[in-house]
Parts: C-alpha cells; structure tokens; sequence
C-alpha cells in the first residue's frame, strides 16, 4: 500500500491544492502539539491516514476551478470526529475552529461550512475503496485470514420526520395544489398573492412561502411520488397475507429513499437497515451496506457479494440470526462456498400446538416424508408460492393418506381438523434447511455461535452509543452510506494500527530466559 504524506499528496498534484498554513515545525501547531499525549487519538489518526493511496480521491478534484484544500487533511479531520461521534459537517466546521486536535490535524486550514458538506459527497462513493485497503493491508500483515465471519443489522433512523409520513392520496393532493401553485408564479405578469386578494384561500401551511422554495418542494414531491409507485408495486407483488392496504403504504417526503418501519424501539419511522460483517478472529469490520428495508430478509446474497468487493474472498463461516436462515439465503450462501450457522426459526405447527414439520422424516433414497408413525406420504404435486417477499418458491405437496390419519393415535394433535389427512410442503431449497438444522444440533457449532454475541453485537452496540448512529445526519441513501463507511473506516484503521504496533513491541522485547532452563548445565 503506497504511503502518501500530506506534501507528497500537494506534490503529485503540481500545487493544485493550497498548502497547509501551518508546517510541521510551526509554533502554532507545535504549542497544539504539546498538549496531546503520546497516544492521543489524533496523533493515531493522523498517521494511519499518511498509509491510504488517496489517489482515487484526488482524481475527483482534476480539472474543477482554484485550488482546494489539501483532502488528506479533511479526512484525518473527518474521521477524528466520527470516532468522537461527531458525524454532522456542520459539527466539523465548528470544531475547525474551536477543537485542538482537530486544528492540529487541519494544519491551521479552516474550511468553509459548505467545504464540509462538498467534501462529504465527494468522498462518500470512495469509501468502499479506502475500507479495501485496510483491509487488504490486516490480511497481508496476518492480522485476519477473513475467514469466519458475524452477519447482524440493526435499523437507523432516517433523517426525517416520523410525523410526515403521506400515503397516495395526500401526496397527489399535494403535489396536484403545488403544480398549480408553482404555475402561477411562473405566469406574467404574477398574480396578486393571496392574502391580498379578497376572498382567495390562503396557501396551506405545509407549502413553501417563496416561488424558489415551491420549485425545490414540487421536485421532491414528484421524487416522493416516484418512490411510492415502487414500494406500491413491491406490496402487490407480495402474496395476499403479507400485503398491506393501499391506503397504508406511506413514503416520507422528507427522505423518500428511506423506508418506514418500526425501529428497534418499536417507534413506526423513516428508517435504513445497517448490515454488518464483523471478523470472528479480530476487532474488524469485513464488511458493511445499507439497505431501505425494515427487516434482514434476503439481504444475505447482497452482504456476500459485499465481502468479495471489500476483502476480495468469501468466508468459509458466516454466523447470522434467524432471519438469514430462509431457503434461498442458505441456498445462495451454498452455491458461493460459505457454510452458514444459523437458529432455525420455530415451525409454523409449534404456534398453533401442532405437530411440527420437523417431526417429519425426509427418506431421500424414496423422495418423500414418513410420518412419526412411518407411513409414507404421497406426492400430490407442485406449485408455485410466495414467501414474505416479493419472491416464488417451488413447493411439492405430500400427503398421508386419510386412512392412516383416521386410525393414528397422534391425530389429535397432527391433524385435529382435516379428514383428509395431513400434507407438508417441501420447499425447493428444503436440503439446505434440513442440513442447518442437522448442523447447528452438533456441539461444535453450539460452541462456534456464542462467539457471535462477542462480535458484531458489540459492534452495533458501540456504533449507537459512542458514533452517533441512532439517527442518520444526512438525508438519502448515498448518505447513510457513507456515514457507515466513516464508522467503518476509522474502526479498521485504528483497530490495524494497535494490532501492529502490538506486534512491533513484541518483536522488540527480548525473550526471557526459558523458566526450565539449568543456569549450572549438566
């Protein structure tokens, strides 16, 4: 990994960046420097920073206008601040102004408020490169072989008000009174405002008072718009008991790229669902994303594709919870190599005092099930199916014959209701299920999923009361993103700065003697 110092950085781009005021040997940044202890935070940052190949980043500045400030800086302040908590950039200017450590990492740069912000969008679509470095550079120094893994998410508020939710008919009434208002102001000569004209009705309060502001709102209402259509057709998609009514498909229109669901809380918001892979051996992060969806359903295909971007492999075991133990996540994971350890979630027949379908034995050599009492089953057919998702399954149909069921003693309890005796559904991926429950039933694996509470968990956990991820500082997805990705970044970088530092002190400490050696010899 190439290291590029912050004149290194001026240097390469021909002086299109200001130059930091401060030098190294400044009195200024040198009185700052005076105050930080040896392993201040900053002082960590600052050097870990010096090891990343910005040059993706820089890229992204050629041919734009004068010359910006150095975006090595920024980022060493940026991550400062993320690692404190401070995750908004309006709290970054502030704290270029009134935070030591943060001026000693700017070099006596200050940066408008808007720089913040600018900087923030412009470096959002790159953390996925910055977060394979580090991680390329753990694998390479030993610190991870990356090969066991905890998936878990964890839902974040959107920035957006929980209170102005709109489902279809709102918004088309809204956006029907704003695209007559926003013709009006473009008329000429422009109509008298309302409150001036005797009898007008007065605009409704939720409309922008200005004609630029009517402009900027009709977008976002037609974008809100947009957004309904989609998760409108996604609910019709859904099979009949999962769908919602019309009427209760909702869309914020603060953020309309978020998703509303209730929260860990159970407060109903606009929300992202934060998934994370943490490394089982090591402190780091393997991978991360962010969806707008409210549950975990599925996502496990989209989070193993994650980890072949960022750490290029795939993890031999992945530890996840009970909502990644569907068919065709364990499916997926199958095909890819990675072995999944998962509970099982309890059988629909546990609920209604039934005897559940995992009483039933699937006789491979003779496709098809027999019964607690060994009677076979017989195969009826097969048809198509909708889980919670938008997505068909294949399901064949077994049934025991009637004059078994009549005669069984467990039929109170197998089948109190039906004569026709008792049917199970085997799903297209049933194999993969039947071999988790087979899996997770062993010691070893008991014994490899308690880790999992020790890892991702208190990721999470950590995020949420340290970093300031209970609400998202910036609106739409792109932004989340790349909050998570600050989060992430100064994680691993940190976290591979102890582990080699940890590793250096070790190499430099002589040896002791060995405690059974003989000083007198033989």
């Amino acid at each position: 990994m190439a290291s590029l110092s912050t004149a290194a950085v001026t240097a390469r781009r021909g002086g299109r960046f200001v130059p930091a005021p401060w030098a190294d040997d400044d009195p200024r940044r040198r009185e700052l420097e005076l105050l930080l202890p040896a392993e201040h935070l900053s002082r960590r940052i600052d050097a870990a920073v010096d090891r990343l190949d910005l040059r993706p980043l820089l890229q992204t500045y050629a041919g734009t206008g004068t010359a910006a400030l150095a975006p090595a800086l920024l980022l060493k302040a940026v991550l400062y601040q993320t690692q404190q908590g401070h995750t908004r950039p309006a709290d970054w200017h502030r704290a270029a102004r009134e935070s030591g450590p943060v001026r000693w990492l700017l070099r006596g740069c200050l940066p408008s408020r808007s720089c913040w912000y600018s900087f923030r969008d412009r470096l959002g679509p790159l953390l996925g490169h910055c977060n394979a470095q580090v991680l390329a550079l753990a694998v390479d120094a030993g610190l991870t072989t990356a090969c066991r893994g905890c998936l878990d998410g964890t839902t974040i508020a959107a920035n957006a008000s929980r209170h102005r939710l709109v489902n279809a008919p709102t918004l088309d009434k809204r956006l029907a009174e704003l695209t007559a208002a926003t013709a009006a102001d473009a008329a000429v000569p422009p109509p008298e405002p309302a409150a001036a004209v005797p009898g007008a009705a007065a605009a409704p309060a939720w409309m922008a008072k200005t004609p630029a502001g009517r402009r900027r709102q009709h977008g976002r209402l037609r974008q809100a718009r947009q957004r309904l259509h989609e998760l409108q057709g996604r609910n019709r998609a859904k099979r009949a008991s999962k769908r919602k009514p019309a009427e209760k498909i909702v869309v914020s229109l603060s953020d309309p790229e978020s998703v509303a669901g209730r929260d860990k809380e159970k407060v109903f918001r606009p929300l992202y669902n934060v998934q994370v892979v943490d490394d089982v051996d090591s402190p780091l992060v393997l991978a991360y994303e962010v969806f707008a969806q409210p549950n975990d359903a599925g996502l496990l295909p989209a989070m193993l594709t994650r980890l072949r971007e960022l750490t290029g492999r795939l993890p031999r075991a992945l530890l996840a919870d009970t909502a990644y133990a569907g068919g065709a996540d364990l499916a997926a994971a199958a095909r890819q190599g990675v072995t999944v350890y998962a509970p099982l979630p309890a059988d629909a027949g546990d609920k209604a005092k039934q005897l559940p379908k995992s009483r039933f034995c699937w006789l491979e050599l003779e496709q098809t099930y027999a019964c607690p009492q060994g009677h076979r089953l017989r195969y009826e057919g097969t048809s198509r199916a909708k889980r919670s998702g938008t997505e068909a399954v294949q399901l064949a149909r077994y049934r025991c014959p009637p004059t078994h069921c009549a005669a069984c003693p467990l039929r109170s309890r197998c089948t109190p209701g039906s004569c026709a005796g008792r049917t199970i559904s085997r799903g297209q991926d049933e194999a993969h299920i039947e071999a988790l429950r087979q899996r997770m039933s062993t010691p070893e694996a008991q014994q490899l999923y308690r880790q999992r509470s020790q890892t991702v968990e208190l990721v999470n956990a950590d995020w949420k009361e340290y970093r300031g991820l209970r609400r998202f500082s910036g609106r739409g997805l792109a932004r989340a993103r790349c909050q998570v990705g600050l989060a992430v970044l100064a994680h691993n970088l940190l976290t591979v700065a102890a582990r080699q530092t940890a590793v250096t002190c070790r190499k430099a400490t002589p040896l002791p003697a060995a405690a059974n050696s003989d000083p007198i010899g033989p």
